[in-house]
């Protein structure tokens, strides 16, 4: 069950508690092991409808009374994570964990800021295409400006990723230019790849290092350029 109980800012020097809610899909499962494997948190909290055995050193899960935050008592933790991957099914300890609906953001995310967290991030699906269309619908609409409005001293919000769209050129010279360019993209396999869970798990975790306080959106040509490249460096680009 949850444990009742306000939380402290920590002290300077010490690390911060860690709760993730839908440690779900490819990339729950990588942001967990990214944030856990980081050192920077000195525990990490999973959000379970029943008990379960985490599989990583230093993660513990919490069983949540029912689907609605609102009823919730509150835990403790400085820093929040919230994804919407679905749990894949084939997966015994996914199946276990509790994954939000996009209408629910709001109700946890109020939850998060009565458990004591200070910075909360929400990470939408990296290829939001594979998502049933009632989701993908209900991602598109969520409500930020309500989870905003709740005073969190750092809201980070990674949209999906998308691939930035192809530049139009009028000149015909530039035209031919730009096509003689686009022969030598085959010899460059890495930018036509998908979004990768692991990297959007990095760049998670660098921003919760780096950005300050504030409302930090990352568009989703910035989640597909950290897809593709230097996590750290498309981070530092974003925040800094």
């Amino acid at each position: 069950m949850l444990r009742a109980g306000r939380h402290a800012p920590p002290a300077a020097g010490q690390r911060p508690g860690l709760i993730i809610a839908g440690a779900t899909g490819a990339l729950g499962n990588e942001v967990l092991r990214w944030l856990v494997g980081s050192g920077r948190f000195a525990t990490a909290q999973v959000l379970a409808r029943e008990p379960i055995t985490a599989g990583l050193r230093g993660v513990t899960s919490t069983d949540v009374p029912s689907d609605d935050p609102v009823e919730w008592p509150p835990t403790r933790a400085h820093v929040g994570v919230v994804l919407f991957d679905p749990p894949r099914m084939f997966y015994e300890r996914e199946r276990a964990l509790w994954t939000p609906t996009p209408e629910q953001l709001p109700a946890l995310a109020a939850w998060m800021r009565r458990s004591g967290v200070l910075t909360l991030a929400v990470v939408l699906p990296h290829e939001q295409g594979r998502l049933p269309e009632a989701l993908k619908r209900g991602l598109a609409n969520f409500d930020e400006h309500a989870v905003a409005a709740l005073g969190f001293e750092r809201l980070l919000i990674l949209r999906s990723a998308t691939k930035p769209k192809e530049i139009r050129h009028t000149n015909p010279f530039t035209r031919v230019a730009a096509f003689m360019l686009s022969v030598f993209k085959y010899m460059i396999p890495s930018s036509e790849q998908p979004a990768r869970a692991a990297k959007i798990a990095q760049l998670l975790g660098h921003a919760l290092e780096l950005a300050p306080a504030g409302i930090h959106i990352a568009a989703p040509e910035t989640v597909w350029q950290a897809s593709q490249g230097d996590a750290r460096e498309a981070a530092l680009r974003w925040l800094c």
